[in-house]
């Protein structure tokens, strides 16, 4: 017998139109600007920050640096095969 999946109703911001959210948004960044809370980015901020969403980005995935630990796995792997391989 199949089985009948329920759809959840989308609540909050998404089951807003794209248009509602950046309304909502720009309210709370004028607010907060005005109250003294909002975030402002130094050069430097800004700049480190660019490049972490490059990296993540789809763009970037190639150019992505393994981890000393990934570096150290993915070796052992490769000795591992290469010793299956020859047995």
């Amino acid at each position: 017998m199949g089985e009948l999946v329920k759809m959840k109703a989308r609540r909050g911001f998404a089951a807003m139109s794209k248009e509602q959210q950046r309304q909502i948004a720009s309210k709370g960044g004028k607010a907060a600007h005005k109250a003294g809370t909002a975030h402002e980015w130094t050069s430097e901020e800004a700049r480190i920050a660019g490049r972490k969403g490059g990296i993540i980005s789809r763009g970037g995935r190639g150019k992505l640096q393994m981890s000393e630990v990934q570096r150290g796995q993915s070796k052992e792997s490769r000795t591992s095969r290469k010793i299956r391989h020859q047995a």
